[in-house]
């Protein structure tokens, strides 16, 4: 006996398991995909005009120099750590009762420490914050 083949029937191409597959790599490349945002800003710190106003409140002030250095009513502290910035804001607070405290940044001090210097301040109650900026040419 001889077998036939039905050459009637055109043959199917079924690409349902090719899109299956297609569509797992595109959510494979997504998840595995490291999205790395690299934003460059160029600021320009403003500078602030005004009248200066003389107040008798006690005040504090954390000088911090351009390479992230603290100094506290001008004198250096030992180390840029948050424990040893809240130690000699402490020391130099006393028994004074909610101090003015300025923070005066060089413009070329790191975020990190003008952060640190806020996180300090904020851990010790110090609610009255300013920063120190210069006077406008204009």
């Amino acid at each position: 006996m001889i077998l036939r083949h039905d050459r009637r029937r055109d043959p199917e191409l079924n690409i349902t398991p090719l899109i299956d597959v297609v569509f797992l790599l595109l959510i494979f490349f997504m998840v595995s995909t490291t999205f790395d945002k690299q934003a460059e800003l160029n600021i320009e710190l403003p500078e602030a005009s005004g009248k200066v106003t003389q107040t008798e409140q006690f005040k504090i002030e954390i000088g911090i120099d351009g390479e992230g250095r603290y100094f506290i009513n001008q004198r250096p502290i030992k180390d840029d750590r948050l424990l040893t910035l809240k130690r000699a804001l402490e020391v130099t607070l006393a028994d004074h009762k909610e101090p003015k405290l300025i923070i005066s940044a060089d413009r070329k001090t790191p975020h990190e420490a003008v952060v640190r210097a806020m996180d300090a301040a904020r851990q010790l109650g110090l609610t009255h914050l300013t920063f120190a900026t210069r006077q406008s040419s204009e």
